[in-house]
């Protein structure tokens, strides 16, 4: 199993905003909800439109491309929960952010 890698730090991810990085060649957006970050493939499943800078609403994300939603703490396609994107885990410590690209 992959261990985590630094991605940056507590101030590179605002809150209620999500942001991509690059783990390992793939490309992960992290987004920060009231309880925490998350992190999922940054690609929708559609058209590979960055989830990352989509909007936010109660813990779902919409790819600004075509409307698809994501459950952002799962990785689950609001329109057809038996399909999603890869859903990682997330360390915080101290200030360093750090996600692991194991799958669930």
């Amino acid at each position: 199993m992959p261990g985590f890698v630094r991605v940056g730090v507590r101030a590179d991810f605002p809150p209620g905003a999500g942001r991509m990085v690059v783990v390992e060649g793939r490309h992960v957006a992290v987004f920060h909800l009231d309880d925490g970050l998350y992190a999922i493939d940054n690609l929708c499943l559609h058209r590979a439109g960055p989830l990352c800078d989509g909007p936010i609403e109660d813990g779902v994300v919409t790819c600004p491309w075509h409307g698809w939603s994501y459950a952002i703490r799962t990785g689950t396609l609001v329109q057809d929960p038996r399909v999603g994107v890869s859903r990682y885990d997330v360390q915080v410590d101290g200030e360093d952010v750090r996600v692991r690209l194991a799958d669930d």
